[in-house]
């Protein structure tokens, strides 16, 4: 349980149980396994979990995000972001973490990036519990993810479900029907998942458009009303599930039940691009050290000694030669080497940079 007497931020309490949690699950989770891990250990009660920041995210998993943030930083935790959290050899080292550490680490880690308050003070950083931690390039990784959130709890209860009915099209199933009658046990629609051309299942899927959390006996009325009537059930809200409605979900000798919350819909329609567009960014380099690699990259080491020139001069294409170019010969020539053609497959695909790199091989 998270106090409030101890000094610092209260995500910083969990920096120790983060870690210790990833060990328990093998040195590797994804998200939604270590907050079950830490509300287990820490006997988090599923109210302490359904309160909401005024973004209406979970506070706890706000909690829990900037703890990953801040291990992250400080080398504990791989900056993967491909949804699985792993502990480095550094993480897996330590042995524990006592408040005074942990706080000492946050004190360390966040005088080297800027947050949204600049000059605030270690100890003035409450404002970053009702926010989302920064990614790597310093931009708030979600602030989409609650403007789609926010759009889809305001939305009439017939829209949510025909956006359910859309999502679940776009995901592969056939004959997707809302029904929405009251009465009906709280089954919102049906659908048939073809698995191949002989193995099919209906499933009843139930649309939940809130900010709470989903409760062990919602998930037990939902299976209630489809017993005997699918295979399989769908429940899909914008808010979160309990550790015991999760539990609930996959209990032995009973229909499973899929649970799809906020973060999961958020994931889903990226997946299918439902409502979104991937946007590509890039940092330029900044330091003669990435340069260096950089350089190691364009130029395989051959015994020769290497040099790196970077020019802020006229945009032209990044390329690489291992012999200088001849006087009077064009600029382009220099895409046409082997390095260039094996990098980047042809020579045609060569990018175009306003800082050009030219690396020479002596």
């Amino acid at each position: 349980m998270l106090t409030s007497h101890l000094p610092g931020p209260k995500f910083v309490q969990l920096f120790g149980p983060v870690i210790e949690a990833l060990k328990a699950l093998g040195g590797s989770a994804q998200p939604a396994e270590v907050r079950d891990q830490i509300t287990e250990t820490l006997q988090i009660s599923d109210e302490d979990r359904s309160v909401l920041l005024s973004a209406g995210t979970p506070r706890f998993d706000n909690f829990v995000a900037w703890a990953r943030f801040y291990l992250v930083k400080a080398g504990y935790i791989d900056s993967s972001r491909r949804g699985v959290w792993t502990l480095t050899d550094k993480g897996r080292a330590l042995s524990s973490l006592t408040h005074e550490e942990a706080l000492e680490l946050f004190k360390v880690v966040h005088a080297e990036f800027s947050v949204a308050q600049k000059g605030a003070s270690s100890t003035e950083i409450e404002d970053e519990e009702v926010s989302s931690p920064p990614d790597e390039a310093g931009a708030a990784i979600t602030d989409y993810q609650h403007d789609l959130i926010k759009i889809l709890t305001e939305i009439p209860p017939e829209g949510f479900e025909r956006f359910c009915q859309r999502l679940l099209r776009e995901s592969g199933f056939q004959e997707v029907t809302v029904t929405g009658r009251s009465g009906d046990g709280g089954i919102d629609g049906i659908g048939i998942l073809q698995v191949n051309p002989l193995v099919s299942f209906k499933v009843l899927f139930q649309c939940k458009r809130y900010k709470g959390s989903v409760s062990p006996s919602q998930v037990r009325d939902f299976r209630g009303a489809m017993m005997g009537r699918a295979d399989k059930g769908i429940i899909i809200t914008t808010g979160s599930f309990t550790s015991e409605a999760r539990k609930e979900s996959v209990r032995d000798g009973v229909p499973p039940i899929e649970m799809v919350d906020g973060e999961k819909l958020i994931e889903m329609l990226q997946s299918l691009e439902l409502g979104l567009i991937p946007v590509q960014s890039y940092k330029r380099l900044s330091t003669g050290e990435q340069i260096v690699k950089i350089a190691a990259i364009l130029l395989p080491d051959t015994g020769r000694r290497k040099t790196a020139r970077l020019d802020f001069g006229a945009e032209r294409p990044l390329a690489a030669s291992n012999t200088p170019r001849s006087p009077g010969a064009p600029e382009s020539d220099r895409t046409n080497t082997p390095e260039a053609e094996n990098l980047y497959g042809s020579t045609s695909a060569v990018p175009h940079s306003g800082i050009a790199l030219a690396v020479h091989a002596e």
